[in-house]
Parts: C-alpha cells; sequence; structure tokens
C-alpha cells in the first residue's frame, strides 16, 4: 500500500488552516505554526486549558521522513517523489491523524491530554516524547510480578 496522501494537490497553508479549526473546535485557545528557515511549515504548538491550567503540545511535521518514504517505495511514480510533494502528503496525514484522535476523544475513549500526551511540552520545550527517547530509563519496564 503506498503512503496515504501522496497525491494530494492540498497546499499546506489550507491543511493548517483545517488542522486549526480541528483543534480550535476541540478546545485549543492558541496555535502557533513553527517555521524552518527556509520558511516550511514544520509543525503547530496549541495549548488547551486542563484543570485550569494551560498545557502545551508541539505537532510536527516531518515531510523529510515523508520524503524518504515516498522515494523508497516502488508503488509511488517518481514524479511525487519531490520536497513540495512531501510537504503536501506530510501536513495531509497530520491533518487525518489529527482527526482521527478527535474521533477517540469525541467518542470518550480518551482525552485530549491523554491523546497528545507524547507531544506535550515540558518546562525545557522539549516533548515528553523526546525526553523519553534521551532517557530511555524513564520507561516503565512493565508491571512487576511480586
Amino acid at each position: 500500500m503506498a503512503i496515504l496522501n501522496y497525491t494530494t494537490k492540498i497546499d499546506p497553508i489550507k491543511t493548517i488552516a483545517e488542522i486549526q479549526q480541528c483543534l480550535v473546535s476541540h478546545g485549543a485557545r492558541k496555535i502557533i505554526t513553527d517555521y524552518d528557515s527556509d520558511g516550511l511549515a514544520t509543525g503547530v504548538t496549541f495549548h488547551i486549558e486542563v484543570n485550569g491550567e494551560p498545557m502545551y503540545f508541539a505537532l510536527p511535521c516531518n515531510w523529510e521522513g515523508v520524503l524518504q518514504a515516498m522515494q523508497r517505495d516502488k508503488k509511488i511514480e517518481r514524479r511525487y517523489c519531490t520536497a513540495q510533494q512531501a510537504q503536501r502528503t506530510g501536513w495531509r496525514i497530520v491533518k487525518d491523524w489529527i482527526e482521527a484522535q478527535m474521533a477517540i476523544v469525541e467518542a470518550g475513549l480518551t482525552s485530549l491530554p491523554e491523546v497528545m500526551l507524547p507531544y506535550a511540552l515540558l518546562n525545557d520545550g522539549q516533548t515528553l516524547y523526546g525526553r523519553i527517547q534521551a532517557d530511555r530509563t524513564l520507561l516503565l519496564n512493565g508491571p512487576t510480578n511480586g
């Protein structure tokens, strides 16, 4: 199966607007689009209130990883294997993922903070997932039998 959305023609700016609308409708009150030095969107940072306190999250869009995956996938025509197409594709995938997570929240299966927890920003600006990756001792070894 080829990468989801790899043929999309939708501009990242339009997709980011859709992501922002979805996040706002689920409680986000501040949303920032992050850009690299070339002016390409690399992520969305937002906050929601949790028990009266702001909780910040940073959702990345690693379009370079999307490009590499597209280049490896022999089912994808080479004309789609460009940086611009990878950006469009990456943002559409992020949007679809966010919409799926919001459906889980709406169904009462979890809460927004719980589903976004890996992307929670810590005091030093690192995500929780990034911290765990940097210090694997933070992971639990699973339940003990004793």
